[in-house]
């Protein structure tokens, strides 16, 4: 495992390229993201998600996450996309975000058991989109095991991942300092619902969809594992 410190021009250059190799190569990287660090691998890529999963030490009933540089990326892999979700993707992308949508049936890749969605989001970091940016999508869960607290460091992600990840790029401490992840929105049926409360609140949100569901329903459950 190679760990770049990003605040460093040369070793970011060198660290987003050593990254982009890892992710051809179906191996497993660290990123940082705006909320908590991220374990990524090639979202096109059964073996790689499945090295992903792996690392984790979970199973293909917790897919992970799509990452996408940009919201235009949207329509590229889902399908049927609810006018509502589309607004908040406008608004909060990038950001903290994480929308599930119906996927593109077309596409040739396997998260694990979906159910035929994808949950999708764009991070608003700047080594996370320039990453994205080389790479297309990445599949991006919580840089820690399974059962743990996601990692807000890239020392944390190293003391749990190892050398299951071939590349560490290193942003500095996240903002994110209680771990607690992106906000995630079913947007699969006729009514957008909160499945998870993430750092974007419902009450800002709502501003944007005032018939939102969420955990004032009794629906939610508590802030988890990405």
């Amino acid at each position: 495992m190679t760990s770049y410190d990003c605040s460093d021009p040369a070793q970011r250059s060198e660290g987003l390229s050593a990254a982009q190799q890892a992710v051809e190569l179906k191996q497993c990287v660290v990123l940082p993201t705006d909320t908590v660090y991220g374990i990524g691998a090639d979202a096109f890529s059964p073996q790689a998600v499945a090295t992903l999963l792996a690392s984790k030490g979970r199973g293909r009933n917790m897919p992970p996450p799509v990452l996408i540089p940009r919201l235009q990326t949207l329509d590229g892999l889902a399908v049927d996309v609810h006018p509502d979700a589309r607004r908040l993707a406008e608004i909060f992308w990038p950001g903290a975000l994480t929308l599930i949508c119906r996927a593109q049936p077309s596409l040739s890749w396997d998260l694990g058991d979906t159910l035929g969605t994808v949950a999708l989001r764009v991070p608003d970091d700047d080594v996370a989109l320039e990453l994205l940016t080389l790479t297309g999508p990445l599949a991006v869960s919580s840089a820690n095991r399974t059962g743990h607290s996601a990692a807000t460091s890239v020392s944390d992600a190293a003391a749990q991942l190892a050398e299951s990840v071939a590349v560490y790029l290193d942003a500095g401490p996240r903002v994110d300092a209680e771990g607690i992840g992106s906000t995630i929105i079913d947007a699969t049926g006729e009514v957008l619902r909160i499945v998870r409360q993430g750092t974007l609140s419902l009450e800002r949100l709502r501003e944007v969809v005032p018939g939102l569901m969420g955990d004032d329903a009794g629906d939610v459950p508590a802030a988890a594992d990405d």
